[in-house]
């Protein structure tokens, strides 16, 4: 057809029709209505029934017991299902997971890397984890692998990013047990979270945040997946501790410790961390302090398993295996330990030790090990967005949030282990997964 023939009338005409085609077609894409049939609000920790969710873009407008279907308006039904929040993953490493073998990491090169990183978070997200906050992560995948997803590139979590580790010398964030004339910077030498001293410490936290550090990591205590000897002792003084806080605090981001050892625990407490990850040997001084200062524990108590089943079969060093028979039980015990006692628990699961997607496997050991499944479900909802500072956009189903909706078939308040595999994924308005609707 040669347009220079059609009547001007009625090409204006065709060219009304089109736009409007196209405005329509907008507006079923921006205005959702979500039937539920159970709908969990995790910020009172009770089960609503048959709940309608009216969704603007990626806000959340409207929720209420009936609610008028604006025209053009794409329903879906999830009335058969359970709706909660997109769950939220406080501890993970997405640009990094363990593959078939412990010398692999070895051989790849950080290209490598940025091409997996992609899959790795495309798996988080369809595993219903609609935020993670990732810690610790080299050559600032991190920050790129955000800002592909940030930018609508490629699927994955929001993420809030902490780029590299900061470690002692020698510390577990070092890789120790290698010849002193290997090196394995992928760049400058102060591209590396390796610092020592309270000045250089200060130096290295504004270093991370200028290229993007959304929240700061560093090492109180040695660990397992390292060489080192130690699985928890101190590896920074309290002077250092306390440096990394307060220069984290006045550039206006929160600080996670890495920190097995009790010691090391109280030490990292102390100088005003926001959470305490793993936490194995937590004693009682520390359980009080955490209390006292209303710190969070982020407690990996899956991946004791995964580790135990698959990382001999995979050439670890077997130094690293005893030192997760050491960690694993007592790590468990201490979580139930802390719990009781009233500690904040934010869900975290160590993500990239084993494979991503398999988020959803600690709930089963949350509830098993002293939880009951809502607070499970709090734990990696409205107490994880509260850690990370996001309480305003995530973590519950809220007029003004964002739409990060998941759901079930079958109630997981009655089934925990229902949410090691979600069927549906909402994020920011956006139905990335929908396995319930036929």
């Amino acid at each position: 057809m040669n347009i220079y023939n059609i009547p001007k009338k009625l090409l204006l005409s065709i060219l009304t029709l089109s736009v409007s085609s196209i405005f329509v077609h907008a507006q079923v894409n921006s205005i959702k209505v979500i039937k539920a049939g159970r709908l969990i609000d995790t910020e009172i920790g009770v089960v609503l029934n048959n709940k309608m969710i009216l969704i603007e873009n990626d806000t959340i407008k409207k929720i209420a017991d009936n609610i008028e279907i604006p025209k053009n308006a794409l329903v879906i039904d999830l009335s058969n299902a359970t709706v909660l929040p997109g769950l939220i993953d406080c501890h993970t490493h997405l640009t990094f997971q363990s593959g078939d073998n412990y010398y692999e990491m070895f051989r790849k090169s950080i290209v490598d890397y940025a091409v997996l990183a992609p899959s790795y978070a495309k798996n988080t997200l369809g595993a219903g984890f609609t935020s993670v906050r990732d810690v610790g992560a080299e050559s600032f995948l991190d920050v790129a692998l955000k800002k592909a997803i940030d930018d609508g590139k490629i699927s994955g979590p929001r993420m809030q990013t902490a780029t590299y580790y900061i470690s002692s010398t020698g510390g577990h964030g070092d890789l120790v047990g290698f010849s002193p004339r290997l090196s394995f910077n992928n760049g400058p030498k102060e591209m590396t979270g390796i610092a020592d001293g309270v000045d250089d410490v200060r130096q290295k936290v504004r270093y991370l945040i200028k290229h993007g550090a959304g929240v700061i990591k560093f090492g109180a205590s040695a660990g397992v997946l390292s060489e080192e000897e130690s699985v928890g002792a101190p590896q920074y003084s309290q002077e250092e501790m306390n440096a990394i806080v307060s220069e984290a605090k006045m550039w206006g981001r929160k600080t996670c410790a890495h920190a097995h050892g009790a010691k090391a625990i109280n030490m990292a407490i102390k100088s005003g961390v926001a959470s305490v990850e793993h936490g194995s040997f937590v004693d009682d001084e520390g359980i009080a302090l955490m209390r006292k200062n209303g710190t969070y524990l982020v407690a990996d108590i899956y991946v004791d398993d995964y580790i135990l089943a698959e990382y001999g079969k995979l050439g670890f060093p077997e130094d690293i295996i005893n030192k997760e028979k050491i960690v694993g039980l007592i790590q468990r015990q201490n979580f139930q330990k802390a719990h009781k006692a009233g500690v904040k628990i934010a869900f975290g699961s160590d993500a990239g030790v084993y494979p991503h997607g398999w988020n959803g496997k600690q709930f089963y050991h949350m509830v098993k090990w002293g939880m009951t499944p809502m607070q499970a479900i709090q734990s990696a909802t409205i107490n994880a967005s509260d850690l990370m500072g996001w309480e305003d956009k995530v973590g519950s189903i809220a007029v003004g949030k964002y739409a990060d909706i998941i759901a079930v078939v079958g109630n997981p308040i009655d089934d925990i282990k229902l949410l090691e595999n979600v069927q549906f994924v909402m994020k920011g308005g956006e139905v990335f997964k929908n396995l319930i609707e036929k």
